[in-house]
């Protein structure tokens, strides 16, 4: 009599399930996901420490000493922003190899361009000019710094982490985590770091395959730097956080004025940029220029208005007066057209940062001013956070940062509804214009633009084939060694049959190669197409539940005319996209 017990543990059954368990954990990790684990917080405690620093430097004791000589002494502004930017024009022209390549433009550019492959030579000198540039009063903050610093540090680390199983697309991955971690560490604002680095090289797609160790090194980057500076949000952000159907409707014209005045501001300072970089003068002089006009826009102001505002350097300490404080509609407008028209000559002639804060900043004075003055609301911090995510969302083509950073820098949670809307609105009026020009709109076409392409434009010719007649060693030494395929049509006598993989091969024991035909291993349930059928039928074929790795594409008459791989689909969408971006 058999006995029936513990069959489960027989050798047989064993390595049956044993292989669908390495089968399901193949699938399940086949991203290979789980180095990120290791790799992320890496990056984002080494960007975190380099943020804690600068912030310390410019934040801490750079800018509070220089805003307070310039509120006592207004005649100091023009002279030392003409000499600190004339200084960072010399840094940047002769400790850099180009030296209007910097900040966040640099790391769009490395991101489509390079690979992600930051030269880290000249990057103390690019640290340096922005601590120039940012704590002498330009006008502009410490995004600039953070995003490239961050950017550059996951680059870097790339080189030095190759253990880690990296491919060469993870360096994309990387600089665009590092200036995550950047971005979340300069604003503790770790969701906000996330999801701007994500819109950043795009006006309107994500950079998806950063997701993850986006996430994980924005985290560590925040909690890197709050371990030395406190956790407490950046901006001190007081409001009832009620709205009414009133307010939204407002919030949305509001949007729409925001979305006119930055289109007009962004290409303003895209031509005005283009100009100053074709300029046949020294850098240093451009800078000087710059600093010039930036030291007048804070000098008239300071003497129009005698409170603690001044529209220059990273005015953090000015979001929280004009969150917290009343300021008349005037004082306001005026402070966000000088703020705007000293960002435009900071950062236009050269100068080394970025410009969130400044929009951010303007933004909410608008709102407030247009809440004061033109609707008569007394809901003031709401019109301060729609008008601040609509210039952020407009300005820079992040409708989504816009909404996460108001709601996590301010603490303004409440407003997240009317703050969505007037970002949304604020996008879509601004159209295509922002202020970064390497920006692009998406990694490639839709797949839908493929729809009325026959495969008969892009199918591989001529095509690699094998007899059902060989035998699996003659496939493997004279086919498969030869060429970089993962599938070959089949003949027998002439006839088209199937095709046959690589991976058959492994089906087979391998003395048994030379007595096995390739016709006994010939898949011939394989999918024929038209040559007129379209690429989209195509891709939906290769990626069904069959995983079928190539089809055939046949005349009316059975003839094998080429064949069609997802490589193939891709290289047809690259073309596309490539034709696209380099429309003139």
């Amino acid at each position: 009599m058999r006995k029936h017990g513990f069959s489960f543990f027989r050798p047989a059954r064993w390595r049956k399930y044993t292989s669908v368990l390495r089968s399901d954990l193949a699938a399940t990790y086949s991203r290979d996901l789980h180095k990120w684990l290791l790799i992320a917080p890496i990056i984002g405690v080494v960007t975190g420490l380099l943020i804690t620093g600068i912030a310390v430097i410019i934040l801490d004791k750079l800018w509070p000493a220089v805003l307070n000589y310039y509120l006592l002494h207004h005649w100091a502004i023009v002279p030392s922003l003409l000499v600190a930017l004339a200084a960072t024009g010399l840094i940047m022209q002769y400790l850099t190899p180009d030296p209007n390549e910097h900040s966040t433009e640099e790391i769009i550019r490395s991101y489509h361009e390079h690979q992600g492959d930051i030269n880290m030579r000249p990057f103390f000198a690019k640290l340096l000019a922005a601590v120039t540039t940012v704590g002498f009063g330009g006008s502009a903050a410490l995004e600039g710094p953070s995003i490239y610093g961050g950017g550059a540090l996951g680059s870097w680390l790339w080189a030095r982490l190759r253990r880690f199983r990296l491919e060469p697309r993870d360096r994309r991955i990387m600089l665009i985590s590092g200036a995550a971690a950047g971005m979340a560490a300069v604003f503790r604002a770790p969701l906000t770091g996330l999801v701007f680095a994500l819109e950043m090289p795009y006006k309107d797609d994500l950079a998806h395959e950063a997701l993850l160790p986006s996430l994980i090194a924005s985290v560590f980057s925040y909690v890197t730097l709050i371990s030395f500076l406190g956790s407490a949000t950046l901006f001190d952000f007081k409001g009832e956080g009620r709205f009414t159907g009133r307010d939204l409707v407002f919030s949305a014209i509001l949007g729409a004025l925001c979305g006119l005045l930055m289109m007009g501001f962004d290409l303003a300072y895209r031509h005005f940029r283009t100009a100053m970089v074709k300029a046949a003068l020294p850098h240093w002089s451009k800078l000087a220029l710059g600093g010039l006009v930036t030291g007048i826009c804070g000098l008239l102001f300071v003497s129009r208005f005698s409170d603690q505002l001044i529209p220059i350097g990273p005015n953090y300490e000015a979001v929280n007066l004009l969150l917290t404080q009343h300021h008349s509609s005037g004082e306001l407008v005026m402070f966000a057209a000088f703020k705007l028209l000293a960002t435009l000559f900071t950062l236009g002639c050269g100068g080394v940062s970025a410009m969130f804060v400044p929009l951010f900043l303007s933004g909410g004075c608008l709102g407030t001013a247009f809440a004061q003055s033109l609707i008569h609301s007394p809901s003031l911090a709401l019109y301060a956070a729609v008008g601040m995510a609509a210039f952020i969302a407009s300005g820079y083509k992040t409708p989504l940062t816009a909404v996460v950073f108001v709601a996590e820098a301010t603490g303004g949670h409440a407003y997240i509804i009317p703050v969505l809307i007037g970002a949304a609105v604020a996008y879509a009026i601004s159209g295509e214009a922002s202020v970064s020009g390497d920006q692009r709109l998406h990694e490639g076409v839709k797949i839908h633009e493929l729809q009325h392409i026959p495969v008969e434009e892009i199918m591989q010719t001529p095509v690699v084939s094998v007899d059902a007649s060989n035998n699996l060693q003659e496939f493997s030494s004279l086919v498969a060694a030869s060429h970089r395929h993962h599938s070959y049509p089949v003949f027998d006598q002439g006839k088209l049959v199937g095709t046959v993989s690589i991976w058959a091969l492994a089906s087979v024991n391998r003395e048994d190669w030379p007595a096995t035909q390739v016709g006994g291993v010939t898949q011939q349930d394989v999918e024929r197409i038209a040559p007129d059928c379209d690429v989209q039928e195509a891709l939906r074929i290769l990626v069904g539940p069959r995983e079928q790795h190539i089809i055939l594409v046949v005349s009316p008459r059975a003839e094998l005319l080429g064949v069609v791989t997802k490589t193939d689909i891709l290289s047809a969408l690259d073309a596309r996209s490539s034709k696209i971006h380099h429309v003139p």
